[in-house]
Formats: structure tokens, C-alpha cells, sequence
């Protein structure tokens, strides 16, 4: 055989050989699936955590981890305004207004008319969807300036974000039935048959799971829980809580178990509760 064609044909094995292992890797991570995209409908972007979380920081935690979406609030609401107004390309923010300004109004908040004025005050920028997350426990929720809130937000269409135990909930209701209101929490620990008679009563009532104790065990599914995300599919949405820094700093954790449980459910069902629910609430 011609020397100069062995040569030449050496040469080609070696250059295939170097593309193929050029190749290999990319192939590999084209395998590997996709991240479930998760819509965080509880995402506190509170002033505590700025010099640790800077903007750049927050919006590449979201990238990294898969996030196509938050219910952004805050105390006070700058950092709410920053994140909405900084219009991130790949992030969508549903701005909703917090009815504080320091810590301490989370429990005068709603005998406070000054709050009132910040609630009226803020919607006027004209782009929030919803107002909360605000804390009621019992009676305190049927105060009259409670009742205003409900039925400002009902004329304006407006979502409430409560972090209400269970007579608190049932209160806001009685303000107004035609309150939309997303519960955050879930009640934690509310029991998931009275879960159940809740989504039945009132149909505007979409369930929060962040915090929420006994959805898994072990970490599967409990039967209670995949029997009422299969039953009520449209009725639940997530959250990452990150009220504190420490919420920031297991952020990847929080969404990982998410998508560990999500991953038990048909694919249907783990969607909306991932992210089409939220799609379907708050697209404008």
C-alpha cells in the first residue's frame, strides 16, 4: 500500500478521533435532562439580605436553579420596586405589595390606617397583581381596616397573600367572598382533609406550600397528599419563603425537594403545580 495514503489515513483516524472526543462531553450534557422550571410564588426580597444578595446574585441563583418566575414582595417594598423595575430578561416578576415598613407592623398592621395610605400609595405605580404576604391569626383578621384591604383588592381584582391560620382565612371569606386569595403555607400543619373542604368552599382559594409539614414522608409522597394534588391539580402553587438570609442560603435545597416530590406525580400535575398554575393566575 502507498505510504503516503497510510500516512494520510493515520492523519484522518487521528482527526476523527479528536472530534469524537471534542463531541463526547457535549453529548453528555445534552443527555441530561432538563430542570423542572419552578415558579416561586412566595419569594421575599426583604432589605436584611442585600449586602449578602446583591441583585446580580439573586437573578443568578434564579438561573442556576431553574426559576422562571417569583411572587416578589418585600419589607418595605423597595425591594419589590427593584426587582420588578429591573425587568430581568429571563425572570418573570409578579410584584405584590406588603402592607409593612419595618418589622414591628406585622402585628399592628391591620388596626394601622397609615397602612391603608401605603397600600393605596403603592398601587398607584400601577403594575402590582396582588397584596401580601400579610399575617392574621384568629379574630384579628375582622378588624374593619382588614375588611377595606379585602375589598379594595376585590375592585381592583387583586390577589391577597395571607399567612392565616385557619379562622383568619375563613374570616377574610366572610369580608368578602369574592376575595382571591393565595394561602400561604398551606395552614402548615391544617389537616388535608380540611385542606380539602376549603378548595370545595371556596372556589378562589389557591394553596402556598412553602413551610407546609406533611407532604412527604421519608421522602415520598404521604398517600394523603399525591391523592390531593392528582384531585385538585389547579389549586397549588410553590414557595421559597426567604424571609430570612438562611432561606437564601438553602435556596438550591428547597427547590431540589420540590422537584424530588413533583417527580412522584404525573408530569401533568407536577406542571401546574410547578409553574402553570401561577401562569394561569397572574399573566396579564
Amino acid at each position: 500500500m502507498n505510504r503516503h495514503f497510510i500516512s494520510w489515513r493515520r492523519r484522518m483516524v487521528a482527526l476523527v478521533s479528536s472530534v469524537l472526543a471534542l463531541a463526547a462531553p457535549v453529548a453528555t450534557q445534552a443527555a441530561e435532562p432538563a430542570l423542572l422550571p419552578i415558579f416561586d410564588a412566595h419569594l421575599h426580597y426583604n432589605w436584611e439580605p442585600v449586602p449578602y444578595y446583591p441583585m446580580d446574585k439573586v437573578l443568578a441563583l434564579f438561573r442556576q436553579q431553574g426559576i422562571m418566575g417569583i411572587l416578589a414582595t418585600s419589607r418595605p417594598n423597595d425591594g419589590t420596586r427593584a426587582l420588578y423595575e429591573a425587568k430581568p430578561r429571563d425572570l418573570w416578576v409578579v410584584p405584590f405589595i406588603r402592607p409593612y415598613r419595618i418589622r414591628a407592623d406585622i402585628q399592628t398592621w391591620m388596626d394601622d390606617a397609615s397602612i391603608q395610605d401605603l397600600i393605596e400609595t403603592e398601587y398607584k405605580r400601577g403594575y402590582y397583581v396582588g397584596i401580601g404576604e400579610f399575617h392574621l391569626s384568629g379574630k384579628a383578621a375582622a378588624t374593619k381596616l382588614v375588611k377595606h384591604t379585602v375589598d379594595f383588592a376585590v375592585e381592583r381584582n387583586l390577589y391577597l397573600h395571607a399567612h392565616a391560620d385557619d379562622e383568619a382565612l375563613e374570616i377574610l371569606y366572610s369580608h368578602n367572598p369574592k376575595a382571591r386569595i393565595v394561602w400561604a403555607h398551606t395552614g402548615f400543619s391544617t389537616a388535608p382533609e380540611k385542606v380539602t373542604a376549603y378548595l370545595e368552599r371556596y372556589p378562589a382559594l389557591w394553596c402556598e406550600l412553602s413551610y407546609r409539614y406533611g407532604i412527604t414522608s421519608g421522602g415520598k409522597l404521604t398517600p394523603e397528599w399525591k391523592a390531593l394534588f392528582e384531585r385538585y391539580p389547579d389549586r397549588f402553587l410553590l414557595g421559597s419563603d426567604t424571609w430570612i438570609n438562611e432561606r437564601w442560603d438553602s435556596y438550591g435545597s428547597t427547590m431540589s425537594d420540590y422537584r424530588s416530590w413533583l417527580a412522584q406525580l404525573p408530569k401533568d400535575v407536577a406542571e401546574k403545580i410547578a409553574f402553570r398554575n401561577a401562569e394561569r393566575l397572574f399573566k396579564r
